[in-house]
């Protein structure tokens, strides 16, 4: 068998190593291929024999220049080293100080309005189009065939109807039938009140921006914190309703003054702190207050700094008097209160009797229906309550006018009731009683079968 011997040397140039490669070739259909590897040598010596070299002390034999070519051309892997050491690139300029931003902005317009464009290969012509137009292909034939044969027989009224209609009706009908893709906000919302379709608007129409009406900005509360503290105190029955909104120098001291006094009050019935910086400390205060006041009715501590473990102390502590209808404490530090304290919440407010109305955000549907179903309830017990003249509030709290009125009800001497006659059936008829009434029936007759 003949054969052929080609050979030739090829050597990789790395770091360490140097390869000789012998391939020899066979006319035959098998190829063998056999590698032979050669000691790697650096500068005509083998790499083993560096490895005995002192590298700090050939570095001390290089001069500084030599060190810095060195250090441009290899860059060591190591993390401690700062960017600037360790990059190629030096720069020669001093620096310009701090960073000036419209001064660079108005070099970068400078430079790019100063920097000729580009000239075009082949100038602009208007109405000469460049290229091939993209022409949209045909529609498949079962596409068309789809579309003719869709057809609504809507009748003769109806199609009658919707021809004579004008524009802006057919823009009512379709916001009656739910096509808001087909029409913008203002003619929905025109359609929805019946004020009529703006002008010009019609199906292609764009909804312009509405300028904004200016309000008045709402008056400071210029309730003083300090005389309406000594007026609860005092037990003052003109004050019924206190509101203290918004008012954010109410300091500590003279929560502590308005808590305390609110104990023993016994004629204020509406109290609103909203967003005046109440915390936990002085909210604690509060539901102790709660406990022993009889008379407050409508109590408002929204927007405040109260967290979800203070409001459920809240909370339970309208339990005590049971006279709080109304308590609204949303909006506060920890926008949610999580399932625990909600499920919480609910189990103290089913125990109330007397609360209507409840502002707190709950997130979970189970409370939310509960609390909700529980509040129509208490809604409805007290309107049969009104109806017949009882008192829907707490032990400590009666209406004078509901006493007086039972005070006369005990004067009045009591009539005998009438007994109503009682129709005695002839001796001749059958009497079946029933739980609930008296049936009577007449004797069979002799012709109906027994």
């Amino acid at each position: 068998m003949a054969e052929t011997y080609e050979e030739y040397e090829e050597t990789h140039h790395v770091t360490r190593k140097s390869v000789t490669t012998f391939k020899i070739e066979e006319t035959s259909s098998s190829t063998t291929t056999k590698t032979i590897t050669t000691p790697a040598k650096l500068y005509g010596k083998d790499v083993g024999a560096y490895d005995d070299i002192d590298v700090d002390e050939l570095l001390a034999q290089l001069s500084p220049e030599e060190i810095t070519m060195l250090a441009k051309e290899v860059d060591p892997d190591d993390s401690f080293l700062p960017p600037s050491q360790r990059t190629n690139y030096e720069c020669d300029k001093a620096p310009t100080g701090p960073l000036d931003r419209k001064k660079l902005i108005d070099h970068i317009n400078k430079q790019a309005l100063e920097t000729p464009d580009r000239p075009e290969l082949e100038p602009f012509v208007p109405g000469v189009v460049r290229g091939k137009k993209w022409i949209p292909p045909p529609p498949a034939a079962k596409l068309q065939a789809a579309d003719e044969q869709i057809a609504i027989d809507l009748g003769d009224e109806y199609e009658q109807a919707l021809t004579d209609a004008t524009q802006e009706e057919i823009i009512d009908l379709a916001a009656i039938l739910g096509f808001h893709s087909m029409m913008n906000q203002d003619q929905y919302h025109a359609s929805l009140l019946n004020k009529g379709q703006p002008v010009g608007l019609g199906w292609d129409g764009i909804t312009k921006s509405a300028i904004p009406k200016i309000f008045p900005a709402e008056a400071p509360n210029t309730t003083d914190p300090e005389e309406t503290i000594q007026r609860i105190k005092s037990d003052d029955s003109k004050l019924v309703e206190v509101n203290l909104n918004n008012i954010k120098t109410i300091s500590d001291e003279q929560f502590d003054k308005l808590f305390e006094a609110l104990k023993s009050n016994t004629h204020l019935e509406v109290l609103s702190l909203t967003n005046v910086g109440l915390t936990d400390r002085t909210a604690l205060m509060l539901a102790t207050a709660l406990e022993q006041n009889h008379a407050l009715r409508v109590l408002n501590v929204e927007t405040n700094f109260i967290s979800p473990p203070v409001i459920v102390t809240l909370v339970k502590s309208l339990l005590t008097q049971m006279t709080i209808e109304e308590f609204r404490a949303s909006n506060q530090r920890s926008q949610v209160f999580g399932n625990k304290i909600e499920m919480e919440i609910t189990e103290l407010v089913e125990k109330n009797t007397t609360l209507l109305r409840l502002g707190l955000h709950l997130e979970f549907n189970d409370a939310r229906h509960r609390v909700a179903a529980h509040l129509q309830r208490n809604i409805d017990r007290i309107r049969v309550d009104k109806r017949d003249g009882r008192s829907s509030r707490g032990s400590y709290y009666r209406p004078v006018r509901i006493e007086e009125e039972m005070a006369e009800m005990s004067d009045v001497e009591e009539e005998p009731e009438e007994e109503p006659e009682v129709e005695v059936p002839p001796a001749d008829y059958d009497v079946e009683e029933d739980p609930d009434n008296v049936v009577i029936r007449p004797p069979p007759s002799d012709d109906e079968d027994m």
